[in-house]
């Protein structure tokens, strides 16, 4: 009696195996059959008992060969089939896919030379705006009311420019911050030493914005104005001392590199 197709016995795993394994048995059985039976006939021949017939005219090779043709036969029966218009057709090939690995090496180095690119354009732009930065600056805006020379019966050792309390105070060129604090005269000032050598020197300040040690550029707010110490009004006392130490006419200087408190 046949299965039913519904049948579980007719589907299952182990039913399938067991089929399977019954026809490799049963074409081995009949290869080995085929053989002996070539042998046999071998051995009538080499008797005497005379030639073999074309039944009989069955080799080894013939054997092998079908057996090799109903291995083949087999396989093809468990390769997978996609199953469409017009019956069974097999499997379509899978194309390649790239490796995850491969996809995330590329992407870090698209990033990596987009970091790169944006690096060097920020380097460029920074070049550029540093090139094109003024390198002198007026200290503070206000009103020039002292300049530099005898005063009252004394040297004044530098010009002064008034304005509010909390005005802002400037460094007048890239340097760097020698001295931040209390000094006597001024009540407190600040003084930068430039990269020429040269110092300047801002005083009667109110609150000091930079320290010690620290680089400023020029245009860069260091102070606020203030009246501390010997000061008849909020004003910026601003001093240049050359490499020599020496305290110098400030406008002169000034002039010199294109800023004027007088203009």
């Amino acid at each position: 009696m046949e299965a039913s197709p519904d049948d579980p016995s007719s589907s299952s795993p182990g039913n399938r195996a067991q089929s399977t394994a019954a026809r490799w048995r049963g074409r081995v059985v009949v290869a080995a059959v085929a053989a002996g039976a070539f042998a046999a006939a071998g051995q009538s021949l080499a008797a005497g008992e005379g030639s073999a017939s074309p039944d009989e005219d069955f080799s080894a090779g013939d054997a092998a060969g079908s057996l090799n043709t109903a291995m083949a036969a087999d396989e093809q029966q468990q390769q997978p089939t996609h199953q469409g218009v017009g019956g069974s057709a097999p499997a379509p090939a899978m194309l390649p896919v790239a490796k995850s690995t491969d996809v995330s090496d590329e992407i870090e180095k698209i990033t990596k030379s987009e970091q790169i690119s944006a690096a060097r354009e920020a380097a460029r732009k920074a070049a550029e705006a540093e090139a094109m930065r003024p390198k002198y600056h007026l200290p503070a805006l206000g009103n020039f009311t002292s300049g530099f020379g005898g005063r009252w019966g004394t040297t004044h050792y530098g010009i002064d420019i008034a304005n509010s309390k909390g005005a802002p105070i400037y460094s007048a060129a890239d340097g760097v911050v020698i001295e931040a604090g209390p000094a006597s005269g001024f009540g407190m000032w600040v003084r930068v030493q430039h990269d020429d050598g040269y110092i300047s020197v801002y005083g009667h300040v109110n609150s000091i914005l930079v320290s010690e040690g620290e680089r400023v550029k020029a245009g860069e707010e260091i102070a606020t104005m203030g009246n501390r110490g010997f000061s008849t009004g909020p004003h910026l006392h601003f001093e240049i001392w050359n490499s020599n130490g020496k305290k110098i006419n400030p406008l002169p200087w000034m002039r010199e590199h294109d800023i004027d408190p007088t203009s």
